[in-house]
């Protein structure tokens, strides 16, 4: 059995290209897990195992792989950094207990970094931070530790100096040890000697250890009494108070190096074992009842609680459906029953495996702390709870955004429509921001997505995994309607020829809701006019609804709707009347509280060189975007916006333009916000149209 303090369960997480990939690949190679290796600009990572991965140079699904290091066990996942595939950093960090967050030396805080510190953040990761690729061009360690202090609001606490700069960085200084690690030409990560910190750093590297003790010292009251009374703390005493620190949230211990040219890399690994949390140190995960409420109860990581484990992951891949678990207590042998608590049925554990990215290795067994996949479980999606059958629990589940994007395909041969069948379910259950659907009207098959990229990718391995060849219709937009004013009305649904008729009249008011309030139902009925077992009919009714609006057939948002009166009949009432009195009722009065469409509006965040500031911010403006703010930095200038969806298609093409090739941008979605009467207009007249033809 062993030991869960020396379980390290670590992401790796950062905006694209800040090297996250290459880092996993150097801490393989010295943990002697592989012995050559690759990289991502040759499409030879081990952890961009997927051809798309490989040809992109981007890493597109979490990739999991055990290793060790100083005796401990480091189950590391890969992330990666484009913001279509955040969902992967998500679902990750919920399973993680600590993290190491790459910033490129140059680039510095990026948008992704913003985005995937503010997820970490949410789920509680203790991190150490990675600053990379210090011997590049304008690389500038010291300005990306004020900008993680002043752009992310954390603290870093350095904890190493780097040993010239650009293409003169040589190493790095310890400041803990004031010791200089310094690496000779070869490349090699071993090829380092310990030396006595350079002259002209002495004072730097004093001047850093003092602020690292005095920042240590905090987070525990006796040892800074005794700090402040003169008396020196023990190296195993600061050691201590890092880690409290960093587990605490209160600092992050910060290094630096280049993954590429590995230098700095053991420091990183010993920090992971010095400071990020094992399993036992970690608030454990809080168990829900089956309506995702919580029972004041949690999952404690010790092997001698019942068996209880997370779901977080599917992958079909050429040995099968793979389910990545994370065990959070008890044990798991093979061949032991599970109860799916989501679904209520139990699977029996054939195959386990602990994955090193594509390769696995068999195990008979697992224990609280581990992460590992099952081969060939049936119905178990991210987010389901496996536990032990006799003591049922349900672990706080995954939250996952909507889809924004949607596009139609066919298959071109009329034999693919069964293998696009088989292979759209198999990612679906893979991703949960995936999701399709078929156009009752057309027939076609709607696949919706956080982003081009994103669905740009599922349909390349629709087409090159599962030899699905697809007709690709334009990307459209995730419209949606609302309601303006408030409307007071009244309904009676009634049907009373002969036999037992059906009566139900409802006199309500229907209302704008509060923004991204969805759909609320109240009732205000006094005195038993409409008889209280009935409202759950009617809020059913009106709830059905929702799903299709009267100006072009969108989802409606954000409707509050007040039962406050109305009638019945004592023999002729019955639920099903008022369930269709409430649904001629939304039909009748949703015309006339002033309906709007709603359009996606885009947080965009858009990177450009100083030069081509006037284009880029004057191309936002055709596109209706709204300017939030610019940050200028050493190598150009961010500029945030708020750019409605439909206005951004193709624009990687017109960025890369106006910057000769050097603008980047990302985008997530903001909120949904009324669109004007001229697009809205046209807008509704090509949802006419469409259904004209069909």
């Amino acid at each position: 059995m062993t030991d869960l303090s020396k379980y390290r369960n670590i992401g790796i997480f950062a905006h694209v290209d800040a090297g996250k990939t290459t880092t996993t690949e150097r801490i393989l190679k010295l943990t002697g897990k592989i012995h050559k290796t690759g990289e991502v600009h040759d499409g030879e990572s081990t952890t961009d195992f997927m051809e798309q991965e490989a040809e992109r140079g981007i890493t597109i699904q979490s990739a999991a792989i055990t290793t060790f290091w100083d005796d401990h066990r480091l189950n590391i996942i890969d992330t990666p950094g484009h913001v279509d595939f955040t969902v992967e950093v998500y679902r990750s960090l919920k399973v993680l207990d600590g993290g190491i967050g790459v910033f490129c030396g140059s680039g510095g805080v990026e948008p992704q970094s913003e985005t995937n510190w503010r997820y970490a953040d949410e789920s509680g990761v203790a991190r150490i931070i990675f600053v990379n690729k210090l011997d590049r061009m304008g690389a500038d360690f010291l300005k990306v530790v004020d900008q993680v202090e002043n752009v992310l609001g954390a603290k870093p606490l350095v904890m190493t100096l780097p040993i010239g700069t650009e293409d003169d960085f040589t190493g790095v200084v310890d400041i803990l040890t004031k010791k200089a690690y310094v690496w000779d030409d070869s490349g090699l990560p071993e090829k380092y000697e310990v030396l006595d910190v350079p002259a002209d750093m002495v004072d730097d590297v004093d001047m850093y250890y003092d602020q690292l003790i005095e920042t240590a010292v905090e987070v525990d009251d006796d040892i800074m009494m005794a700090y402040m009374e003169g008396e020196a703390p023990t190296m195993e005493q600061i050691k201590a108070c890092i880690r409290k620190g960093t587990n605490e949230l209160t600092f992050f211990p910060t290094y630096c190096g280049s993954a590429f040219k590995n230098k700095g890399i053991q420091l990183i690994l010993d920090a992971v074992v010095d400071y990020l949390p094992c399993p036992t140190d970690v608030i454990p995960q809080p168990l829900t009842d089956e309506l995702g409420e919580p029972t004041g109860e949690a999952a404690t990581v010790s092997v001698d609680e019942p068996f209880r484990a997370l779901a977080f992951k599917i992958m079909d891949d050429r040995f099968g459906a793979l389910t990545f678990i994370r065990v959070y207590s008890g044990k798991l042998n093979k061949g032991d029953t599970v109860l799916n608590s989501f679904t209520g049925k139990t699977e029996r554990i054939g195959r386990m495996c602990e994955m090193e990215a594509e390769e696995r290795k068999e195990l008979d067994s697992a224990q609280a702390g581990d992460i590992i996949a099952i081969v060939g479980m049936k119905n178990v999606q991210t987010g389901h709870t496996l536990c032990d059958p006799k003591h049922e629990c349900t672990l706080e589940a995954m939250v996952f955004p909507e889809p924004v994007i949607s596009i139609s395909v066919k298959p071109k041969d009329k034999g693919g429509s069964e293998k696009m069948g088989i292979a759209i379910g198999k990612m679906v259950a893979e991703d949960p921001t995936f999701k399709v659907h078929t156009d009752e009207d057309s027939g076609e098959t709607i696949l919706r997505g956080m982003g081009e990229l994103h669905l740009d990718i599922k349909v390349d391995i629709l087409n090159r995994t599962y030899g699905v060849d697809l007709e690709v219709g334009e990307p459209q937009v995730a419209y949606r309607e609302t309601i303006t004013a408030e409307v007071e009305d009244s309904y009676t649904h009634k049907k009373q020829s002969g036999g037992s008729g059906q009566f139900g009249k409802i006199d309500y008011r229907i209302k704008p809701g509060e923004q991204n309030s969805g759909f609320t139902f109240t009732s205000t009925v006094v005195g038993g006019n409409v008889p209280k077992e009935f409202f759950p009919a009617i809020e059913k009714g009106f709830a059905s609804m929702m799903d299709t609006g009267v100006l072009a057939g969108f989802p409606v948002l954000d409707v509050e709707i007040e039962l406050f009166d109305g009638g019945f009949h004592a023999v002729d009432s019955s639920a099903v009347a008022f369930e269709i009195a409430a649904k001629g009722a939304f039909r009748q009065s949703i015309a006339k509280a002033q309906p709007k469409l709603l359009e996606p509006i885009m947080k965009v965040d858009v990177f450009t060189p100083e030069d081509h500031v006037g284009d880029v911010i004057g191309d936002l403006n055709r596109r209706r975007g709204m300017i939030e703010g610019q940050d200028a930095g050493a190598s150009g200038v961010r500029i945030k916006a708020n750019v409605p969806l439909s206005e951004m298609f193709g624009y990687i093409g017109s960025l890369r333009t106006m910057t000769s090739g050097r603008g980047q941008f990302s985008m997530e979605f903001a909120h949904y916000a009324q669109c004007p009467n001229s697009v809205s207009e046209k807008v509704i007249e090509e949802e006419k149209a469409k259904k004209a033809a069909k």
